[in-house]
C-alpha cells in the first residue's frame, strides 16, 4: 500500500476544514430558522435567538394547527405534488427514451424544440388564457400540466438512456417484447438512480410552487398549504380569514415567518434522506456520456 505523501495529506487536511466550514454554514440558517419557530417574540426582537430558542412559545404552532384550513390546504399539497409528479415523471420519462434512441427520425427538431422552451415562453396572459378557456382553472390539472415537463430533467434522463447498453433491448425486443414493455421492464429497472434523482426533483418543485395555485385558483379550500402560509404571513387569505385573526397574528408576528419556513419544508426535509443516495449517482450517470 503506497503512503500518501505530505502534501496530499495536507490537502486532505485544509480540504476536511474547508468542507467543515461549508457545511456549518449551511446549517447555521436552518438551525436559526428552527431555533426562531419556537421562541418569544420579545427575544426575537431583541436579536437574542441563534442556535437555541429563547423564550419558549408554542403560540404561532398552536394557531396554525387549530385551523381546519390549515389542513385543508396541506392535503391540497399532497394531493397536488403527487398527481403533478405521477404526470411529470410519466411524460417525462416517455419522451426522454424517445429522444435517446439516435435512429429516430426528426429527433434533432424534438430536442431544439424542447431547448426552445427553456429561452422562450408563451407569457403569463397567453398561459392564463389557455388554462381557462380549456376548463382547467379549480382543478389539479392547472397545476400539473403547464408544468409537466422540465426541460433540464428531461436532457439528463434522456443522456442516461443514451449511456444504457443498446445489446438489452434488442435482446428483450428479439423475445417479444414490445417497446413499452422494454421501458417498462428493462430500462426503468436499470435507471432506479436517476428516476429517484427526478422524482425528488419535481416533488421539491411542486410542493414549494404557489403562483400556479395563486393565479388558477379561486377557492380558499382548493389552496396549497403555500399559499396559505403566505397569506398568514400578510394575516389574511385570499377569501378572508386565515384562521388567526389579526390580534392573535400580531402577538404572534416576530416568528411568524420561521414557523412558515419550518411547515412548509418539514415534509421535504423527511424524504430527502430516502432517495439522497441515488442523487448524486443519478445526476452524475445522466450528464457524463461516454
Amino acid at each position: 500500500m503506497v503512503k500518501p505523501s505530505r502534501s496530499y495529506r495536507v490537502f486532505q487536511g485544509v480540504n476536511g476544514v474547508i468542507l467543515t466550514l461549508v457545511v456549518l454554514v449551511t446549517l447555521y440558517p436552518f438551525t436559526n430558522i428552527l431555533a426562531r419557530s419556537f421562541s418569544g417574540e420579545r427575544q426575537i426582537r431583541a436579536g437574542e435567538v441563534t442556535l437555541l430558542p429563547k423564550g419558549f412559545n408554542l403560540t404561532t404552532y398552536k394557531i396554525v394547527f387549530q385551523d381546519s384550513m390549515f389542513w385543508r390546504n396541506y392535503g391540497n399539497t399532497v394531493l397536488y405534488t403527487v398527481v403533478a409528479t405521477v404526470v411529470a415523471m410519466v411524460l417525462t420519462t416517455c419522451y426522454a427514451y424517445v429522444l435517446s434512441k439516435k435512429h429516430l427520425k426528426g429527433r434533432g427538431v424534438l430536442v431544439g424544440i424542447a431547448v426552445f422552451t427553456m429561452f422562450f415562453t408563451g407569457g403569463l396572459i397567453p398561459n392564463y388564457l389557455l388554462v381557462t378557456n380549456l376548463g382547467l382553472k379549480n382543478s389539479v390539472w392547472a397545476i400539473a400540466l403547464p408544468n409537466a415537463i422540465s426541460v433540464f430533467n428531461l436532457l439528463v434522463m434522456k443522456a442516461f438512456f443514451e449511456n444504457l447498453p443498446t445489446e438489452l433491448e434488442e435482446a428483450a425486443q428479439i423475445d417479444g417484447l414490445s417497446t413499452y414493455g422494454v421501458l417498462l421492464r428493462i430500462v426503468l429497472p436499470l435507471s432506479k438512480a436517476v428516476v429517484a434523482t427526478m422524482v425528488l426533483f419535481y416533488s421539491v418543485s411542486f410542493w414549494n410552487s404557489w403562483f400556479s395555485a395563486f393565479l388558477y385558483m379561486d377557492r380558499t379550500d382548493l389552496m396549497p398549504v403555500t399559499v396559505y402560509l403566505r397569506n398568514l404571513i400578510q394575516g389574511a387569505t385570499g377569501g378572508g380569514n386565515a384562521g388567526a385573526g389579526t390580534e392573535q397574528l400580531s402577538q404572534v408576528g416576530a416568528n411568524i415567518q420561521s414557523v412558515t419556513i419550518v411547515l412548509t419544508a418539514l415534509p421535504i426535509l423527511c424524504v430527502y434522506p430516502f432517495v439522497q443516495r441515488y442523487f448524486v449517482s443519478g445526476v452524475m450517470l445522466g450528464a457524463v456520456k461516454g
